[in-house]
């Protein structure tokens, strides 16, 4: 897998669809929702999306008991996404309990199960940030890759992190556990809310199974071409 999600971090469904409507019908690629969007626009705009042809991965960082939980990713899995995001913090059971509704939700629409990917440490926190809001004396490495093997446990499909903890995360999990990393910019690019940013050819260098890109693309003055240009570095290298 080497996949390029593109972030859409728009205010609203028009601006979304003025940015997606510039790809052509045989080039759909895989979109990132986020909360923004998700929670102004709601589920019609995710299954409207899915139903144009692009690959749907919902970015809503899951993070409750397990009972609520699993109950949340059975009703978001009825959507047909094909990745969704829980928080790693919430345990081994509560994942599991993901990984349940997934499977429920799916299959009451005869629908494949969303692959569920865990958010370990926010990419926007430095490893002084994570100890001092968390109270931990863990490295960044350490706990990336402790919350790594506890999705993994869980059966999880992957995680979420900083690509910097991508190999780490490969060495400490099963073959096929996908890394997927966000803070991707292009050469030159502003950095700025992220703290560990990596250009695609670098994401790519450092293993990283698929890659999140927002404003390096959105932003852009031809938004296609820079789209390509990511694929291009990530696929195949600067």
């Amino acid at each position: 897998m080497q996949t390029v999600f593109i972030a859409l971090d728009f205010t609203d469904k028009q601006r979304a669809w003025d940015f997606l409507e510039q790809f052509p019908a045989e080039e759909r690629p895989a979109v990132k929702i986020g909360m923004e969007l998700f929670y102004r626009e709601g589920p019609e705009f995710v299954k409207a999306v899915k139903d144009a042809g692009f690959t749907v991965f919902l970015d809503l960082k899951l993070y409750d008991i397990p009972n609520t939980v699993e109950h949340a990713v059975a009703n978001l899995a009825r959507l047909d996404l094909d990745y969704l995001t829980v928080h790693t913090a919430g345990g081994v059971e509560m994942m599991q309990a993901a990984v349940r509704g997934a499977e429920q939700g799916a299959q009451a629409v005869g629908a494949t199960a969303p692959k569920l990917l865990g958010i370990t440490q926010l990419t926007s926190f430095s490893e002084a940030t994570m100890q001092a809001t968390q109270l931990v004396q863990a490295t960044m490495a350490e706990s990336v890759t402790h919350l790594a093997k506890l999705a993994d446990e869980a059966g999880l499909a992957g995680t979420i992190s900083s690509a910097f903890e991508s190999e780490m995360i490969h060495n400490a999990t099963r073959d096929g556990f996908l890394s997927i990393t966000p803070g991707i910019r292009l050469q030159g690019d502003a950095v700025g809310d992220q703290s560990r940013v990596v250009t695609p050819a670098r994401a790519r260098q450092m293993t990283a199974d698929g890659i999140v890109v927002g404003r390096s693309i959105t932003q852009a003055a031809e938004p296609v071409q820079a789209y390509r240009q990511v694929v291009q570095e990530f696929t195949q290298g600067a």
